[in-house]
This record gives structure tokens, C-alpha cells and sequence, in this order.
């Protein structure tokens, strides 16, 4: 009984967490998925990109909080600067469960000349969300109804991204629609705008390794809350395979907090031809845990189309080896 309290009052806390953001921000951008955080990643690369996620939160705690997203993103032909981007998404945290839809448009200006790649893009994403509670599981308490109760929003973000080589950065406003409600269901909208802005520098020798440094911090408005992403990745090249490895170390300023969180996530990845492949495990490394089982994400992915690499830049822009 107390395990299952305990549950309850975490679920509860993350569940407003939760509804400060559409979509939570994990680590999915690290596995070559950038278009889940921006939108103006949207064919941005030499390749239409289909990704699967899927992440687990405490194996070892009943109805832990898990999420999967589709996602697939494409010009809408070979010599188009437009784009064109979808998102699935299931988010389940103990009772509550919200599902998602995401449309995207992203529109490309070519600004360098053949020898190094630069671009301007701008991506603007609509979404539509329908929240659910769950009730039932609660029939021992007479205060609470046994009735499964159901809310939807939409919001908006807009995005611009500037990539030149091997530097890539991208700015972006979530949640630009103040309608959402929050998910326990409080009527008065919720101050949800989130400030995410990345950078990241890709360098190395081809037939060597290759390094990406990169940083995310992010802004939630309506809590002063501030995050922080230290990110390095690595890649080597084999053939027709290509393997590499990152590790993000994250920490959150919460300004409602006494204690400031922080996670730090390995991840493990392989390219093989136009398929991809990765595992990350997260591990809070605060001194207060709630478990020991960590959080788990598997990511699936194929480049579709795949055309010839871009001069001198970063990976989110040159696609994995060989055409589909």
C-alpha cells in the first residue's frame, strides 16, 4: 500500500511536469531524431527519415510512466526547399495518458556555394492532443469517481535553424497556443511556452573518427524552470556500417525546487547502409531515488530516398550510407 501511495504522489508531481510541454523532451535527438525537438529539421538532411521510439521509465514499478512517437519527415521532392513532417506520439504516466498528432511545414533557403553547405530554415508544427484519466483503478476511495475522463488542445511551434559545415543550430518556441489545459484537468489555461535552443559542431578525420560536440538549453516559461544539455557524440566508420556512441549529461534548474535534478544518459548506436539503430539508458544521479531501474529507450529508424552526401556538413545533413 505504500509503494502504490508513493506511486500515486509521484505520478501526481510528473503529471505536472508533464503538462508543462506537449511532447517531453528526452534524448531522442542524439539518435538522429532533431525533428522531435525542432521543426525546422523537417527535410533538412539528403534523406526522408522514418523513426521509431520507444521509452520505458522503472521496470520494476507497475504502470511507470512510457512513451513511443513515429516519426517521418520529407521534402516534398528532390528539388523543393519545402518540407513536410508528421508525429505520433503515446504518452502514459500511471492513470493519465495523453496521445498527439503532429503536422509540420519547413521551408529550406540555400545561402553557401558547392564547396561548403549552408542553409536558413524556418519549420512551423500544429498538434493536436487528447488527454485521458483513467479512473477506475481508484474505485477503494469513494471521493473519486470510477469514470475515465477525456480533455484535447492544440498548440503550435515555430522553428528557424541555421546550419553552415559542421556547425548546426536550431532555436525554437513550443507551445505557442496558450489553450492547453494541464492534465489534471484545471480549467484556467496553462502559461506552456518553452524556449529550446541547440548548437552543435561536427568534426573529425573520415577515416578516423569523428567528434560532435553540442549543448540544448531550454526555458519553460511559466515556471522559470531551466535546462541544461551537455552533449557529446562520436562517430567511426566501416564500410557500409557506421558506429557510434554519445553521452548527454543533463541538469535541471528547477526554480520550484529545493534540489536541482540531474541525469546523465549513454547512448549506443549503429548505421548500417540506410537502417539505424540505438539504446540509451538514463540514470538520475540525484541521492534520492524513487528506483533503481533507470530509464530505457530503444530507437529504430530508415532513410528513404537517400541522395548524394552534402559538401562539408554535419551528419543531421548527409544521411547514412548506400540509397533506398
Amino acid at each position: 500500500m505504500y509503494v502504490r501511495i508513493s506511486f500515486l504522489l509521484v505520478s501526481i508531481f510528473m503529471l505536472k511536469v508533464n503538462a508543462q510541454e506537449t511532447l517531453p523532451i528526452y534524448t531522442d535527438y542524439l539518435s538522429d531524431n532533431v525533428f522531435l525537438v525542432h521543426p525546422s529539421a523537417a527535410g533538412i538532411g539528403n534523406s526522408s527519415k522514418l523513426r521509431l521510439t520507444a521509452r520505458q521509465q522503472w521496470f520494476d514499478v507497475p504502470n511507470a510512466p512510457s512513451l513511443q512517437t513515429m516519426s517521418f519527415h520529407s521534402k516534398f521532392s528532390e528539388y523543393s526547399n519545402a518540407a513536410y513532417g508528421v508525429v505520433l506520439f503515446n504518452d502514459k504516466n500511471g492513470f493519465h495518458s495523453q496521445k498527439g498528432i503532429q503536422g509540420t511545414y519547413a521551408y529550406h533557403l540555400p545561402m553557401g556555394n558547392s564547396s561548403v553547405f549552408e542553409q536558413l530554415s524556418f519549420g512551423l508544427a500544429f498538434t493536436f492532443v487528447q488527454n485521458q484519466s483513467d479512473q477506475r483503478s481508484f474505485t477503494g476511495d469513494p471521493a473519486v469517481a470510477a469514470i475515465v475522463e477525456s480533455t484535447s488542445y492544440y498548440n503550435a511551434d515555430f522553428s528557424v535553424a541555421y546550419h553552415r559545415g559542421g556547425f548546426s543550430s536550431y532555436f525554437t518556441v513550443k507551445n505557442l497556443f496558450l489553450t492547453a489545459k494541464n492534465n489534471l484537468n484545471v480549467l484556467e489555461p496553462l502559461d506552456l511556452r518553452n524556449f529550446v535552443v541547440s548548437a552543435g559542431y561536427y568534426f573529425g578525420l573520415e577515416n578516423f573518427v569523428q567528434f560532435e560536440p553540442s549543448v540544448m538549453l531550454q526555458f519553460r516559461e511559466g515556471t522559470g524552470e531551466r535546462i541544461a544539455d551537455v552533449n557529446l557524440k562520436a562517430y567511426k566508420n566501416l564500410s557500409k556500417t557506421q558506429l557510434w556512441a554519445a553521452l548527454s549529461y543533463r541538469r535541471n534548474f528547477d526554480a520550484d525546487s529545493l534540489e536541482d535534478a540531474s541525469y546523465i544518459t549513454p547512448i549506443l548506436g549503429v548505421n548500417y547502409k540506410n537502417f539505424m539503430f540505438s539504446y540509451a539508458y538514463t540514470r538520475q544521479l540525484n541521492e534520492i531515488l524513487f528506483a533503481d531501474s533507470g530509464f530505457h529507450q530503444i530507437s529504430v529508424g530508415i532513410n528513404l530516398w537517400t541522395k548524394e552526401p552534402r559538401a562539408a556538413a554535419c551528419p543531421n545533413i548527409n544521411g547514412n550510407f548506400g540509397s533506398f
